[in-house]
C-alpha cells in the first residue's frame, strides 16, 4: 500500500535483502517495546552492539576502516526502516554514521581513522556531535565555545546543547573557535579531564533518545585529537548535509508507519454501524496521505541517485529534509485523527511519531532555515543575513 509507485521494484537483490533484515528487526525488537521506552524516556542501549553486528553503524564507511562500504541509497533505506520504528532509533544510527564517522573519515588523519572508525562501526565506541549551543542553533557561526592553543594541543571551554547520544558517548566530535576565530574540529574522549555531560530530562519529543548538554571546563585536547583537515563552518555543515539526507529518508519511514496503522485501524473500527473505511471523509484523508507519501518517496529515491553519483549538493538535501519531515508530521496528524482517542496512547504509534516530528523538523536545520536556503538559491538573495549592508542598506 505504501509503495504506490512500486519504487522498491528498482532495488537490487542486495538492497532488498538489507531492507528485509532491518524491517524484520524493527517489527520484532522495536515496535513491541518502543511505547514503553518512549514513556520512560529510555534509549535501548542494549541494542547498540546489535546495530554494530548488523552493520548499521558503518554503512557507507569503507571496509578498510571496519564499515560496509555501501551506497547512500542503502543508508537511506536503513534510515527509512528504522524510523518506521522510532525517530530516536534512527537518530542514534544517523549520528554514528553521519556526524561521527563521516567527519573522522573526511577530516581526520589516517591515525584517527584507524583508531576510532573500526570501534565505532562495531558499537564498541559510541560518538556524538557537538555543534549546537544554547544560543547558537540556527546560527552555528556565533558559537561561543573556544579552543585556546597551548603547548601540545588546545584547551576547550564552553558548552553544547541538544546533543544526541551525549551522555552515552565515548567520544565527541566537537566544534570550537580557535584563537583566530576559525572553527576547528576536535575529538574529545569521555575521560578527558574537565569534560562532563548532563541529560535533558524534560523532553516531550524524541523520548527514546539520549539528549544532553556537553560541558567543557579547561579540557585539554592533544594535537593528535584535532581534525587536521577541518577548518571553517563549511566542515560541520558538510556533516549536517550527510545527516539531513538520512533524516529525509526517515520522514518517509514515518509516513509509511502512520499510513499502515491508520488503514489497519480504520478497517476494524466500527462507527455508526460501518467501518471507518466506508466514509468519504476518511477515504479523502487516505488519498491525501498516499499522495503525500508518494511525493516524498520519489524525492528521496532521486536524491539517493544524485548522492551516489556525486551530483547532489546541500540544497538538494535541504529540499528533501524540509519536505519529508513536514509531510510526515502532517500525515501523523491525520492518522492520529483517524485513530480517535486511541491515537493519543502509546499502544498506537501515530501520536508518538507526530511528537517526534516536531523535534525532527527543528533539529539539523529548521523548516524555516531550509526555506531560506532554497529561497537564496531561487532569488540570489541571502535573506537570512538580515544585517548584510548590501541588503539592508547603511
Amino acid at each position: 500500500m505504501y509503495d504506490f509507485y512500486l519504487l522498491d521494484e528498482e532495488l537490487t537483490p542486495e538492497e532488498r535483502q538489507i531492507r528485509d533484515v532491518v524491517r524484520e528487526f524493527v517489527r520484532k525488537e522495536i515496535l513491541p517495546n518502543i511505547g514503553e521506552w518512549w514513556l520512560k524516556g529510555e534509549f535501548p542501549t542494549h541494542l547498540i552492539r546489535v546495530f554494530g553486528e548488523m552493520g548499521l553503524l558503518g554503512i557507507t564507511t569503507p571496509e578498510e576502516y571496519g564499515g560496509l562500504g555501501l551506497s547512500k541509497r542503502i543508508y537511506g533505506i536503513v534510515a527509512r526502516e528504522l524510523e518506521y520504528g522510532d525517530s530516536g532509533i534512527r537518530s542514534f544510527v544517523s549520528v554514528q554514521n553521519s556526524l561521527v564517522m563521516y567527519p573522522i573519515l573526511t577530516f581526520g588523519s589516517e591515525e584517527q581513522r584507524r583508531k576510532y572508525l573500526p570501534k565505532l562501526a562495531t558499537g564498541e565506541l559510541v560518538g556524538c556531535f557537538g555543534l549546537t549551543e544554547a544560543d547558537a542553533g540556527s546560527d552555528p557561526g556565533s558559537m561561543k565555545t573556544r579552543a585556546r592553543k597551548v603547548q601540545g594541543g588546545y584547551v576547550l571551554n564552553g558548552s553544547k546543547m541538544w546533543i544526541t547520544n551525549g551522555s552515552i558517548a565515548d567520544i565527541a566530535v566537537v566544534w570550537a573557535k580557535d584563537d583566530e576565530g576559525v572553527i576547528r574540529g576536535f575529538i574529545v574522549e569521555r575521560d578527558f579531564k574537565g569534560f562532563s555531560t548532563q541529560d535533558i530530562k524534560t523532553k516531550i519529543s524524541l523520548r527514546a533518545s539520549v539528549t544532553s548538554e556537553l560541558i567543557f571546563e579547561d579540557v585539554f585536547v592533544p594535537e593528535e585529537n584535532v581534525l587536521p583537515n577541518a577548518r571553517g563552518l563549511k566542515s560541520p555543515l558538510m556533516c549536517l548535509t550527510q545527516a539531513r539526507y538520512g533524516i529525509a529518508w526517515g520522514g518517509v519511514g514515518v509516513g509509511m508507519a502512520v499510513l499502515d496503522e491508520a488503514i489497519s485501524y480504520a478497517k476494524e473500527r466500527i462507527v455508526f454501524g460501518k467501518p471507518l473505511t466506508h466514509y468519504q471523509i476518511t477515504q479523502e484523508k487516505f488519498a491525501d496521505m498516499l499522495a503525500d507519501l508518494t511525493k516524498i518517496q520519489l524525492m528521496v529515491y532521486r536524491l539517493a541517485d544524485l548522492m551516489d553519483s556525486g551530483r547532489a549538493n546541500f540544497r538538494h538535501v535541504s529540499l528533501a529534509k524540509r519536505e519529508a519531515v513536514r509531510t510526515a508530521k502532517r500525515m501523523a496528524e491525520k492518522a492520529r485523527g483517524i485513530l480517535g482517542a486511541n491515537g493519543i496512547t502509546t499502544e498506537y504509534h501515530a501520536m508518538r511519531h507526530m511528537a517526534n516530528m516536531e523535534a525532527v523538523e527543528t533539529y539539523e536545520g529548521t523548516y524555516e532555515v531550509h526555506t531560506l536556503i532554497l529561497g537564496e538559491y531561487i532569488t540570489g538573495v541571502p535573506a537570512y543575513r538580515i544585517c548584510d549592508e548590501e541588503i539592508c542598506g547603511d
